[in-house]
């Protein structure tokens, strides 16, 4: 992921149309169940809510539209207390269309870590070579010891990046580049391996294990693909986005229903995970912090992701602008991108 001027563009239409500023509210506290509509996990019924009844702007939110399809976009959602402001569809996509999520797939991976810590099924502080057993990388038995399911969740365990495929899974393309946990590096392959520990800890497929604990109990409609010792992608419709993106805004709970039923993990994978990037949680990018890093570089910025978006922001981003954005102050989620 380079930076995005597309996204920028998008999210300051955004705000003019909501009428955010950035100096915005400070975040929301406590739970947000009472306030906040669910739609029905077995049904496409989902409730609507007219922007000028928000005191949106229908002029900036209807320009937006065709700047979208400018850009090949294909869906685009935004929801208020969980209820439809607006549903754009573009070209031949419709609602029933599937698409990859790419990246933005990363964040829901470490939710369901999340969830197998709680059942006891494994501890993000232990080395992973516990699950994935001795030699799954190239690294010296010494230095791969240091990599724990925690380095994983965070791209700190120091596994090289830079090589001729980031996506790789197999050991000879985790190779040793510095200590874990002090190297900031957004290293898929080393990622996608999380998956294979959950499934050896569960014992069932990783897509069994999510369907079970995330999309069958908020009614995505999504699966996960495999490419052998490589990515594995999820692909849904674009709603099935949206409902995860309120998932996350309720914080791991459907309405009072526990998908993750531990707040402390929940409020670990959406703040700073180590202070290497400080724009990254579990998985999960964050606004409004004073720097951040981005893939395949090594810089770290003197800035927030976005200054002008609200600092409390959080975000599952994947290339070719899949991307799902979660405001908690303003109870908002946009579903932006599923790009050609």
């Amino acid at each position: 992921m380079k930076i995005n001027f597309q996204f920028v563009t998008v999210m300051l239409c955004l705000f003019i149309a909501t009428g955010c500023h950035k100096k915005n509210v400070p975040p929301a506290t406590g739970s947000h169940s009472d306030s906040l509509y669910f739609p029905p996990v077995n049904s496409s019924t989902w409730e609507t809510i007219a922007p000028a009844t928000l005191g949106w702007d229908n002029t900036a939110l209807n320009n937006l539209y065709p700047y979208l399809q400018s850009k090949n976009t294909k869906a685009f959602i935004i929801l208020k207390n969980g209820k439809i402001v607006t549903e754009q569809y573009f070209g031949s996509f419709t609602a029933d269309s599937l698409w990859y999520w790419a990246s933005a797939g990363k964040t829901m991976t470490g939710l369901l870590v999340g969830i197998a810590q709680r059942e006891g099924l494994l501890n993000i502080n232990d080395i992973s070579s516990k699950y994935l057993g001795t030699g799954w990388t190239r690294a010296p038995i010494d230095k791969e010891n240091k990599i724990t399911i925690r380095h994983q969740l965070t791209m700190t365990t120091g596994l090289d990046d830079d090589v001729p495929d980031n996506y790789c899974t197999l050991p000879s393309c985790l190779i040793y580049k510095a200590d874990a946990g002090t190297r900031w590096a957004y290293h898929t392959g080393a990622y996608t391996l999380l998956d294979q520990v959950i499934a050896n800890v569960s014992g069932m497929p990783f897509n069994s294990y999510f369907q079970q604990k995330i999309s069958g109990k908020i009614g995505m409609n999504g699966t996960w693909i495999k490419i052998p010792n490589s990515n594995n992608v999820y692909y849904s419709n674009a709603r099935s986005m949206a409902k995860f993106g309120l998932l996350l805004l309720n914080k791991g709970n459907w309405g009072n229903i526990p998908v993750l039923d531990d707040s402390v993990y929940f409020h670990q994978q959406i703040n700073t995970s180590q202070n290497l990037n400080l724009s990254y949680g579990y998985l999960t990018w964050l606004n409004g912090k004073r720097s951040c890093m981005l893939p395949s570089l090594q810089t770290v910025f003197p800035t927030a992701i976005i200054p002008n978006a609200p600092t409390d922001m959080y975000a599952a981003l994947g290339k070719n602008d899949q991307k799902i954005y979660v405001v908690p102050s303003q109870q908002l989620v946009y579903q932006n991108g599923q790009r050609r």
